[in-house]
């Protein structure tokens, strides 16, 4: 076991033989011997094997490398999995707030085009030779122009979004 793991360990962090065995001050083959199980390092060479491979003594002897790596890979996963479900949710609370504000914008243009429609342009009754009364009824006048030109396309637009925002939700 103890041969599997030091082997296991130190092809996780991608040394050599010959670079394990720089950092424990021995020879190559010395860890060579380790790996095969041919011999065993002392207590003093198990130290300095944990803090070159950077994990404790006790995984050097008993547990397994390859179970730990499962473990760590699973909690990274399980981990990712809630931040992915986090991002989703924030993702399904955008699109309704979205979806939200497109539907009250296209009811705010719809109740303007009732009562623009309803009122019928009672500003173009007024006495124009008064010049406050001219100025207010151009500017009136004019608004009501640009908003029954450009309406259409906002209620256009709204719905093209608010289709849209729908089949994303699928």
């Amino acid at each position: 076991m103890l041969s599997e793991n030091i082997k296991a360990a130190r092809k996780a962090k991608g040394l050599s033989q010959e670079e394990l065995a720089v950092k424990v001050n021995v020879v190559r083959q010395t860890i060579s011997k380790w790996e095969q199980g041919l011999s065993v390092p002392d207590s003093d060479m198990l130290i300095s094997l944990s803090e070159a491979l950077e994990m404790p003594v006790s995984v050097l002897l008993g547990e397994t490398v390859r179970e730990q790596e499962a473990d760590e890979l699973k909690a990274i996963s399980e981990k990712l999995e809630v931040i992915n479900l986090q991002l989703a949710e924030r993702k399904r609370t955008r699109r309704k707030t979205a979806q939200l504000i497109l539907i009250a914008l296209g009811l705010i243009i719809v109740l303007i085009y009732a009562v623009l429609f309803t009122q019928n342009s009672p500003y173009l009754d007024w006495d124009y030779s008064d010049p406050e009364k001219a100025v207010f009824g151009v500017a009136f006048h004019s608004a009501e122009w640009i908003f029954v030109r450009l309406a259409p396309v906002a209620l256009a637009g709204i719905i093209a979004g608010l289709v849209l925002t729908w089949r994303g939700d699928r």
